[in-house]
Order: C-alpha cells, then sequence, then structure tokens
C-alpha cells in the first residue's frame, strides 16, 4: 500500500512539468567521425574479434583475404591498442558489408603502426568479393575474462531506488524524450554522416537533478550525439540516474565514465575512474595505460590521471621496454620525468631511457623539446664512474654539449663538495635534482620473497659488492625468510662511500611475530626496516625510504613509505593494495633512499 502511494505521488509530480522546446547536446565530439586510415572490427558482439574495416574518402571499406596472414592481423590488432593477434578468419559471415573493398593483395612488414602505411594495390582495386573479406581476433591479454565474468555493483540507493527504477522501465507518465544517435562512419550523399539513433523517455522530475541534461520547464527532449559503440550502454545510465545503482563491467566501465563526466555525475564518474585501476596491470604491452591517461587528460579527470601515471612511474623499466614506449608523447614523458615516485635502477638508466625515445623520434622532436626534457635528468643522482663515461657513451652528448657539461659539474660537485663550499644558487639541495627517486640497483635494496616456503630454513649467504669503487660486504641472510640484513652507504655521493649503514628488514605475518620484537602492529601483515648503526648520523641525511610491493614478480601494485621504521602491507586479503594482484603472490624490495635536507 506504501509503495502505491509512493508511486501515485511521484506520477503527479510529473504532471507538474509541461512541454517546450528542444535541446540538442553533442557528447564526445571529437570521438564522433573516424579519421582517414582508421581501422575497426565489424560484426562481432566481441570487442576483439571482426572483419576488418578500413576508413578512406569518407566511408567503411572492407579488406579482402588474398594475402593476407598473422602480419597484417598484427598490425591491425596493435592499431585499436590491442597487444597483439591471435587468428585470422576467413570465411565467417559477420553481416552485410555494403561498402567498397578498399584493400587488395596488402603486405606489411609488421612493425607498421598503421594498416594503410603498408603496401597494397590502389584504394579500390580488387578481384575480390565480399566473401572474401578477411577478419581477425585479437589478444587482449587476461582482460577477455575479466570483460565476461568481473560484474562491479556500484550502489549508492535510497528507500525508493527500485520504486524509481520500475518507473522508468514502465516508461508510464514521461515526459521527456531523449534522442540518442550515433554515426555509423559511412558518408550520404549529401555528405552528412549516416546516423542511427533509439529514443529514450524520461522524467523531467527525475533528471533536473541533473542540470545538463536540460531537463527543466519549457524544454521536452533533447539530442544526444555518442558514439556508436556507447550507444549500447546510455539507457543503463539513464537508469542509474533514477537508482542510483548500475552494474558495470570493465567493457562499459569507459563509455559510463565518458557519460558521468559529460553530464557532470560527479560520484558516478569517481567510482568508475577506481575500476580502472583493475585494467592497468592486465596490459603488458602498455597501450591501455598510455590510452587511459591521454583520455584522463582529455575529460580533465584528475584522479584517473594520476591514477594511470603512477602506475607508469611505478613500473617504468617494463614501462621503458614494452611496444607503446616509442609511441608516448613529450607531454607524458616530461610529465613522468618530474616525479620522485618512478622506481628504476638508478637514474642512469632514465637517462638512457629518455635519449633512446628521442634518438627513435627523430627530426620530429624539436632541440627545445630534447633539452626540456633532459633537463629533468638528475644527474647528481647517477653513480659517479657513469659520469666519466658519459661524453663517449651518450647519444645525444654532442647535439646538447653545454647542458650535459653543465649538469655533469654539478654531479661532480655533489659528489666531492656536496653543498658546504657551493655559493652558486643554482646549486640548492632543495632543488629536484638532489632528490632521489626510489632507486632498486645494488647496494640500495633487497628482496623478502615469502613465495617459496622451501627457503624458509636456508644458511647465510654472503657476496661482494661495489658502491662507487669501494668494495664491501653485504646482504647476509638468517634463518628464515622473512628478514634480511643489507648495507648502503649513507648518502648516494663519494664523500658517504665510507660511511656505510646496516639495515635489517622484516616482514612480520603475525602479531606474534611483531610481540617477538617488543612491537605491537595496527595490522599484519607488517613490514619493518632498522637501522642498526650505533654512531649517530649526519643531521643533515633523511631516509624516506619505501617498501615496493611487487605481484607475481611481475609489476608493482604498491609503493609504501615507512613511518618509525614500519610500513604496513596492503594486500588482496587486508586493504586492496593500488592495483590488484590476482593471485596474492608477493614479493617484498626494501629501498632505502637517503636525502641531503
Amino acid at each position: 500500500m506504501g509503495t502505491q502511494r509512493t508511486l501515485c505521488t511521484l506520477l503527479v509530480l510529473l504532471l507538474l512539468y509541461v512541454s517546450g522546446r528542444a535541446y540538442k547536446f553533442d557528447m564526445f565530439k571529437q570521438n564522433l567521425e573516424p579519421q582517414e586510415g582508421d581501422v575497426r572490427l565489424f560484426g562481432s558482439q566481441n570487442i576483439s574479434e571482426g572483419r576488418v574495416e578500413v576508413y578512406h574518402d569518407g566511408k567503411w571499406g572492407t579488406v579482402c583475404d588474398d594475402n593476407w596472414d598473422m602480419t597484417e592481423a598484427q598490425v591491425v590488432c596493435r592499431q585499436l591498442n590491442f597487444p597483439g593477434a591471435k587468428s585470422v578468419v576467413i570465411g565467417k559471415d559477420y553481416g552485410q558489408a555494403p561498402g567498397p573493398i578498399w584493400l587488395d593483395d596488402i603486405n606489411c612488414k609488421g612493425t607498421e603502426k598503421q594498416l594503410t602505411t603498408c603496401v597494397f594495390k590502389n584504394w579500390g582495386e580488387t578481384d575480390c568479393s565480399h566473401k572474401e573479406d578477411v577478419g581477425v581476433v585479437c589478444e587482449t591479454g587476461s582482460i577477455d575474462t575479466a570483460i565476461s565474468s568481473s560484474i562491479h555493483s556500484l550502489d549508492h540507493s535510497i528507500s525508493l531506488s527500485d520504486d524509481l527504477g520500475k518507473i522508468f522501465d514502465s516508461g508510464n507518465d514521461c515526459d521527456f524524450r531523449i534522442i540518442v544517435r550515433s554515426p555509423t562512419g559511412n558518408k550520404l550523399d549529401d555528405g552528412t554522416l549516416q546516423m542511427v539513433e533509439t529514443t529514450i523517455c524520461a522524467h523531467k522530475v527525475i533528471l533536473s537533478n541533473s542540470p545538463l541534461l536540460k531537463a527543466s520547464v519549457g524544454i521536452d527532449n533533447i539530442t544526444v550525439n555518442i558514439s556508436l559503440s556507447c550507444q549500447p550502454h546510455f539507457t543503463s545510465f539513464i537508469r542509474y540516474l533514477y537508482t542510483r545503482k548500475m552494474d558495470v563491467t570493465l567493457s562499459s566501465a569507459l563509455c559510463l565514465h565518458q557519460m558521468a563526466s559529460n553530464f557532470g555525475i560527479k560520484q558516478l564518474k569517481e567510482d568508475i575512474g577506481r575500476l580502472f585501476s583493475e585494467i592497468l596491470p592486465d596490459d603488458s604491452t602498455f597501450e591501455k595505460q598510455v590510452s587511459l591517461y591521454q583520455y584522463a587528460v582529455d575529460t580533465e579527470d584528475l584522479i584517473l590521471e594520476e591514477n594511470s601515471i603512477r602506475y607508469l612511474a611505478w613500473n617504468f623499466e617494463n614501462f621503458t621496454m614494452s611496444p607503446a614506449w616509442t609511441g608516448i608523447s613529450a607531454e607524458l614523458l616530461g610529465a613522468l620525468l618530474t616525479r620522485s615516485d618512478v622506481v628504476v635502477s638508478d637514474e642512469y638508466f632514465v637517462l638512457q631511457s629518455v635519449e633512446s625515445w628521442i634518438s627513435e623520434m627523430g627530426n620530429s622532436t624539436s632541440l627545445k623539446t630534447q633539452a626540456d626534457l633532459l633537463s629533468h635528468i638528475r644527474f647528481p643522482m647517477i653513480p659517479a664512474e657513469k659520469l666519466f663515461e658519459m661524453e663517449s657513451s651518450s647519444r645525444l652528448f654532442s647535439a646538447h654539449k653545454n647542458l650535459y657539461f653543465e649538469n655533469i659539474l654539478k654531479a661532480f660537485q655533489f659528489n666531492v663538495l656536496l653543498f658546504g663550499n657551493l655559493t652558486n644558487p643554482k646549486y640548492n639541495k632543495q632543488n629536484a635534482d638532489y632528490q632521489p627517486r626510489i632507486y632498486t640497483a645494488e647496494p640500495w635494496s633487497a628482496v623478502i620473497d615469502l613465495s617459496n616456503i622451501r627457503d624458509q630454513y636456508r644458511q647465510p649467504i654472503r657476496y661482494n659488492n661495489r658502491f662507487n669503487g669501494y668494495d664491501y660486504r653485504q646482504s647476509y641472510t638468517y634463518g628464515q625468510s622473512n628478514n634480511k640484513f643489507f648495507r648502503t652507504p649513507a648518502l648516494k655521493s663519494l664523500l658517504f662511500k665510507d660511511k656505510i649503514m646496516n639495515w635489517r628488514a622484516y616482514i612480520l605475518q603475525s602479531q606474534y611475530e611483531c610481540s617477538n620484537y617488543g612491537l605491537r602492529c595496527e595490522s599484519v601483515p607488517m613490514a619493518r626496516l632498522v637501522n642498526e648503526n650505533q654512531v649517530n648520523l649526519d643531521s643533515n641525511i633523511l631516509f624516506r625510504n619505501q617498501l615496493l610491493v611487487m605481484c607475481n614478480g611481475k609489476y608493482v601494485c604498491q609503493v609504501q613509505s615507512f613511518k618509525s621504521y614500519m610500513a604496513p602491507i596492503t594486500t588482496n586479503g587486508t586493504q586492496a593494495p593500488s592495483y590488484p594482484c590476482p593471485d596474492d603472490k608477493y614479493t617484498y624490495r626494501f629501498v632505502v633512499r637517503p636525502e641531503y635536507v
């Protein structure tokens, strides 16, 4: 009885609104019209499979299967930001193909970034019929499984949510039409885009809470232009405005995030943005991570932008060795180089990576842009022995001789004078040049791997290591594998090469283990990194040590700072790490990070 009264009340409110003029909303305008040379997979419900179609002269057309093999398929899949191709499909019916056959006898090397840069006959020159249209199935890593099985329920509902959902589903007494139009990619004879459209009937009293939908008095309909791939999800988006709850899959997340962003639904935008963290580790090619970063910049989503670039920073070395590396923008590279949370073996690796990127880009990168990127290299943090080799080993030394000389001088002065005798204002210890990133090369880090129980009891191991020409004994592993002893210099400067710091690293997995060390752990597991030196340190040296949590030895899923020698470990079993680790197999790397303050 109460529910019926509620429904009646809502319907009365709905009828209070009068009809009026229409309003047009061009959503995702930048994505509406395809560009020359674009490719798509058409005719399959699976986003990674379909008939290969190419956009040329304002129309989508197909590709003949003559001379087509996995090499060409790889080019198509990488152009679509998939890791690679799984198979070629010949003879499968993907539905009617009304357009022309654009390409025939195509021959690719496999390194092309666009299919249309491969060798082929002239556009439209073919002896094929549409029965010979070729299709492909692209690799998606573990994303296929995630898309099909991973459903995330977002629920911000109120007591009347289910009733409001029934009103939307029924369409009874709706007074506001939303005309959803999507371009097919083809053009009509008059040159305009061919569109498909659908209509959703809604209620002003509900949508008036979302001002950007223009559901106000005097307006009785709007037209929304939206990409064809997102059209199936628009009804779910409007229904969310009634119920404030919805199920989101990873395949629908991007479209729903775009809708929430464009229509100002902040809570939905933020919630879906958090789901993207589950996608980030899935692509070893880093194409999706780069695409998400660029999308975040375009939509001005600062949370998603930070989430994407942080993953790239934490996994910098893998990123530099991925297919996506040479295709990134100077803006993205510059944004990475300004960060101190870049996880890398040492600063020399950063320099080599930037030099490699600049060399790969060739003349497309101006000397000014090159200098701007090189200026973000923290030369004082480069190991001293590498500084001596730089003039002969650097690819760009001759093109930027003054920049290199000035920064190498700054680095040498840091190593032999530090800041005490430097009066030049450019040598300011607060400058980012003197602040370390997260360097993992020996002797600055040690690893504890608890995934192999057989190593729980083992004999002490001792081996030699060198730092800036100084030879000393380092890294003893005692007894149980949950603790490790290692040594580092006090600072990344030759002035401190003989001042050795003794460190003890622990992974405490239970409150019992914590109590054995006289500790009370707020949560477990807990990491502990203790300086065992008896002598006082230089008061100007501050240790900002970090714990890296590695998932399956493949990627960094969490970076945690130590406070009072302790760092809580976030895992799937306790608090969620920044990026998920499906198998809960973790490796812990303790990083000593001294800074002169």
